[in-house]
This record gives C-alpha cells, sequence and structure tokens, in this order.
C-alpha cells in the first residue's frame, strides 16, 4: 500500500473506533485486484450504528481531503459500503458480516461472532 492509502486507512480506522465499532479489520488487496488497495471491514450493533460508523467515516475521509467516491445501503443499515477509491469500508451487522464472510473471500481472518459479547464456560 502506499502512503497516502496508508493514511485514509488510519483515519478510517479512528473513525470506526470513535463510534465504537467492533471487529475491525483492514486488509491490504494490492495483490488481489486493481481496483482499490485496502479493505476495512467492521461490525456495528444496530442499523442506526452501521450508517453512523459509515458516515463518521465519509466525514473524517472529506475533513482530511479525500475524496469520496460513493457510499450504498445507508437505507437499510444492515451493510453500508463507503468507496473511497483507493480504500472501501464495509460496515455490517453480526448477522450480515457473518453470512457474507467478506473476510474469507479477502483472504483475511474471520472473528468470532458471539451474540453475548463474551465467552461462554461452565462455571
Amino acid at each position: 500500500m502506499n502512503e497516502i492509502t496508508l493514511a485514509m486507512r488510519d483515519i478510517a480506522v479512528a473513525a470506526l473506533e470513535d463510534i465504537k465499532g467492533k471487529d475491525i479489520l483492514s486488509l491490504d488487496t494490492t495483490k488481489l485486484t486493481e481496483l482499490f488497495e485496502c479493505m476495512i471491514v467492521a461490525t456495528g450493533d444496530s442499523n442506526r450504528q452501521v450508517r453512523a460508523l459509515a458516515n463518521n467515516v465519509a466525514v473524517e475521509l472529506k475533513a482530511k481531503g479525500y475524496e469520496i467516491v460513493s457510499t450504498e445501503g445507508e437505507e437499510s443499515g444492515e451493510w453500508v459500503l463507503v468507496d473511497a477509491g483507493e480504500l472501501v469500508v464495509h460496515v455490517m451487522l453480526p448477522a450480515v458480516r457473518d453470512y457474507y464472510d467478506l473476510e474469507q473471500l479477502w483472504g483475511g481472518q474471520k472473528p468470532t461472532f458471539n451474540p453475548l459479547g463474551k465467552a461462554w464456560s461452565a462455571v
């Protein structure tokens, strides 16, 4: 990845962390496609949070002077995509993320989904 993409990635990750995004994963896709260099996948707890996470990414990138090519999925809020050219950000509800499994498709590690938020163990 080039320096511009790395800077964009850092801004996007910080924007996701500000709104309490979960399971944030950054994948270097330079060897997989020429369409973009980096993909970020994150999870939100509700439709409202998914939309807020994606919006915060777009706002922060624009504020730093980067162009947002498009955003998709704000209507339903189950899966919102922010396309910033060299950087693509996917924000999803847990069930949607688990179903589509983008991490596996693009060569990353899949986070374990636990609806209770902590590991279960017998006493």
